[in-house]
């Protein structure tokens, strides 16, 4: 019997408790594929998953962590097997199914993706589901046929995890990039992965009565919601697309269809979720070849388990900048 360490959260009404504690491998629910955890990275979700709010995570004690990358140890399914170097990302990991947060996990062979060629677990793990999330927007931008030469692509919350991928993504493939932060003391990072130019959060999250406005932005990433969205729809060119993945302002947003008819803009939401496994491993075929992302080891921090619960307290704090990636 194979034992293992794992973050532990308990839950006891309003009290979270985090610690590392030893697992069997005996413990894991059935699945068809056991995996050995190399690393693992750290989410937005992942903080909500760790602080007992609702809608991620029903039952507790728990272990996060959307992601996983690493090695297969055991397989039932013929398309794995021992040895083979893999990436999981979404579904029910790290929600209701033990998580990236513990040294192995077990999970159904159509969660998993094999590790592309020219990808190492390591960088699979610093891009994660933020990384894979920014890939996503792009991919719709380029499907609405968004070029480089139709000017600007403005990225809200940039400094995150989505949106510093989607900075150094965008600008890597020719189009100029404003980004958007609320850190003033973030603005050479950003210009480092490749940003034109940075705006203040408050310049697109301040409420605007008015339909429209000046058509700022041909296109947009947006990981915030709230008005900063509203303001970015308003603010697009005539034929834009933003492409939709966050709310950390808030989910909902005010708009009027005047946009929609006077400027033809296009709304695009994105799940890193639920996406067929087909699709995600599309696109990290392109993340390890056409789309690699670079500058990633200046967007990561490095942590190990017993890291997380600070890491966990910046993000509510708001003080997480880039990636971070857990080794396990």
């Amino acid at each position: 019997m194979t034992s293992f360490k794992a973050f532990w959260v308990e839950k006891s009404e309003d009290t979270i408790n985090h610690s590392i504690i030893e697992r069997s491998i005996d413990d894991l629910p059935e699945g068809e594929v056991l995996i050995k955890v190399r690393y693992s990275s750290l989410n937005y979700k992942d903080a909500l998953s760790a602080k007992g709010m609702p809608g991620v995570t029903r039952n507790y004690p728990h272990t996060p962590g959307i992601d996983a990358a690493g090695t297969v140890v055991e397989s039932s399914n013929g398309d794995f097997k021992e040895g083979d170097e893999v990436v999981v990302i979404g579904f029910d990991l790290g929600m209701n199914t033990p998580g990236g947060y513990g040294e192995y996990i077990r999970v159904p062979g159509s969660w998993i993706t094999p590790l592309p060629s020219g990808m190492g677990l390591r960088d699979s793990m610093i891009i994660g589901t933020a990384g894979l999330t920014a890939a996503l927007c792009f991919d719709k931008l380029l499907r609405m046929g968004a070029k480089p030469d139709d000017g600007p692509v403005v990225v809200t919350g940039a400094t995150g995890g989505v949106g510093s991928v989607a900075v150094a993504l965008l600008a890597s493939q020719g189009f100029e990039v404003v980004a958007s932060t609320g850190k003033a003391d973030k603005h050479d990072y950003l210009k480092s992965l490749g940003a034109s130019s940075v705006v203040d959060r408050d310049q697109l999250g301040a409420e605007n009565p008015r339909p429209v406005a000046a058509e700022d932005y041909a296109h947009g990433v947006d990981t915030v919601g709230g008005e900063t969205l509203s303001n970015v729809i308003k603010g697009l060119k005539h034929s834009g697309s933003v492409a939709i993945c966050g709310l950390v302002s808030s989910p909902a947003f005010n708009i009027t269809v005047l946009p929609f008819i006077l400027r033809h803009v296009n709304v695009l939401g994105v799940d890193s979720v639920e996406l067929p496994i087909a699709e995600k491993s599309r696109v990290w075929g392109r993340l390890a070849s056409d789309w690699q992302v670079p500058g990633l080891e200046d967007m990561v921090v490095e942590i190990g388990l017993g890291g997380l619960s600070a890491e966990i307290d910046r993000i509510f704090a708001g003080g997480v900048t880039g990636r971070t990636l857990v080794v396990l």
